[in-house]
């Protein structure tokens, strides 16, 4: 099951998570704050944003990158996939319940 790690605006990375947990696309979101650095457009930025690591599951994992893809207000947005190599499974139970995938409409 995948943790997504995805970066945002400090304006926008707030109802950003609280949509994916409400769609039930996400289990949780952390939100961390941070200060990034990159090259965009060949200038260099140095801005402060949000890291959010969602929950999610592997049968949600498209429809969450396709709304992420939707709410955000970057033209390319940090979307990377981390898949677990071992979890509590008590904590595996509780995300998998969670989230509701398009079968379970």
């Amino acid at each position: 099951m995948p943790t997504v790690f995805v970066t945002a605006p400090p304006e926008s990375a707030d109802e950003l998570a609280r949509t994916l947990v409400e769609e039930r696309l996400a289990a949780c979101v952390n939100r961390l704050a941070c200060d990034s650095i990159y090259r965009w457009e060949d200038e260099i930025h140095d801005d402060e944003e949000r890291i959010l690591l969602v929950k999610t599951t592997d049968e949600a994992y498209d429809d969450l990158v396709a709304r992420v893809r939707d709410l955000h207000p970057y033209d390319v947005p940090c979307v990377e996939r981390f898949d677990e190599t071992d979890v509590l499974p008590v904590y595996a139970d509780w995300r998998d319940d969670a989230v509701r995938t398009r079968s379970d409409d």
